[in-house]
């Protein structure tokens, strides 16, 4: 990797986090599940990407993996990229979910300052941001909507995630929090 390589808001999130506070709170037929867990989050450096000679992307790939407190399982293991657009000051995440439901997340980046702050989101239809998903999917568990927030400051890593869905016949809130720890950094 090239020192010379601006990873802008994204920076701050190269290394590998753990964290043991989270809360999942899930859909049910009747009603909702609680569910306290413990993941770790890592985020490699990939470097520049150049789109069509005209957009540079700068990437970041990330794992997520999620494993219930109650019993140690793994019930969640998601991977994609986080993308930075110097140019229009511009926040991506692309996630790929293996319930076959994958999403193109964006947001402006606010700006400089502590903590970092990123946002994004995308809707269903939305022609910027958006979600696919398998027929099963959409028939059965419909994914609408999702959001995610992230702050980082001082090795800390604290994130809120909604993703909205239609599924047992109702609209369903599906969220998920944790504070993670910077375990290590990974060189950029």
């Amino acid at each position: 990797m090239s020192d010379q390589i601006d990873y802008g808001p994204l920076a701050c999130l190269i290394g590998t986090w753990e964290g043991d506070k989270g809360m999942d709170v899930s859909p049910e037929p009747e009603g909702s599940e609680e569910n306290p867990y413990f993941e770790t989050l890592c985020f490699t450096p990939i470097g520049d990407v150049e789109n069509a000679e005209s957009q540079v992307l700068t990437l970041l790939r990330y794992q997520q993996i999620v494993s219930r407190k109650s019993n140690g399982e793994v019930f969640h293991d998601q991977t994609g990229y986080w993308m930075w657009d110097a140019r229009e000051g511009v926040v991506m995440q692309s996630i790929v979910i293996p319930r076959a439901v994958c999403v193109l997340a964006g947001g402006r980046y606010a700006g400089a300052g502590s903590p970092v702050k990123l946002s994004v989101a995308a809707k269903l239809d939305d022609p910027d941001w958006g979600i696919i998903q398998s027929p099963f999917m959409r028939d059965q568990a419909k994914t609408v909507a999702f959001r995610h927030d992230v702050s980082v400051e001082d090795g800390t890593l604290c994130y809120s995630e909604t993703t909205s869905l239609q599924i047992y016949g109702r609209a369903f809130e599906h969220t998920d929090e944790n504070r993670l720890n910077l375990k290590s950094r990974a060189a950029s």
